[in-house]
């Protein structure tokens, strides 16, 4: 599942192009399970935000103790996906390693079937409680914020081949924002954070919708 935020924008002449990182993708159900673990995830978007963080600010935001933060963010960099940050006076901070995290199935790795669906169901749980904090907030916003965001769902018919191309297609919609948690010289007047959460899947529940039941 692609966790990604790019930007095809370039940075005004004044400003130096943020340095690209690459995506980690992994189908490696081990390091995929790593991952599914709702402190850690908590983690993850913390130092994405942030840049770097070091075990106590994770503590401040999760609310968790700093002993387990520490805890979490060595195992997250056992897996390889944080690392030490450039250490500031006697603070050691963390920070991401990769632009994004993209677990994917692998058939030629069973396991990895399993391990992606607990972590997908994870974050589908994190994402939706997200969304109800982001509605029941909708009273206090302004109406341009509230006009200019949105909810919808689409069904439709499709092969695996135009799916696989509307996925790709998402994964890419974000890129003109990229490097604007790092650099805030590249915001815009006005510009807040946001976020976007999509799910492209075949519906299981439709008639045809498996190879082996009889078309009409």
């Amino acid at each position: 599942m692609p966790l990604t935020s790019d930007d095809d924008a370039p940075p005004p002449a004044h400003v130096p192009a943020p340095a690209q990182r690459e995506a980690i993708t992994t189908s490696d159900p081990e390091r995929i399970r790593a991952l599914a673990h709702p402190l850690r995830l908590a983690i993850l978007d913390l130092l994405d935000d942030e840049g770097q963080a070091t075990a106590t600010r994770c503590a401040e935001v999760t609310g968790e103790s700093v002993a387990s933060c520490s805890f979490h963010l060595r195992m997250l960099a056992k897996y390889g996906f944080v690392e030490p940050a450039e250490r500031i006076g006697r603070e050691k901070p963390w920070k991401p390693v990769g632009s994004s995290r993209n677990s994917r199935y692998d058939p030629e790795q069973p396991g990895s079937l399993r391990a992606t669906g607990e972590l997908a169901r994870m974050v589908v749980d994190r994402e939706a409680a997200r969304v109800k904090d982001w509605i029941d907030s909708v009273a206090h916003e302004s109406p341009e914020w509230v006009l200019a965001s949105l909810m919808t769902k689409s069904s439709f018919w499709a092969t695996a081949e135009e799916l696989d191309e509307l996925s790709r297609e998402l994964e890419r919609i974000t890129d003109r924002f990229e490097g604007r948690w790092a650099h805030p010289e590249l915001r815009p007047e006005g510009a807040r954070p946001a976020r976007f959460f999509g799910v492209v899947n075949a519906d299981p529940a439709a008639p045809g919708a498996r190879a082996d039941e009889p078309r009409s």
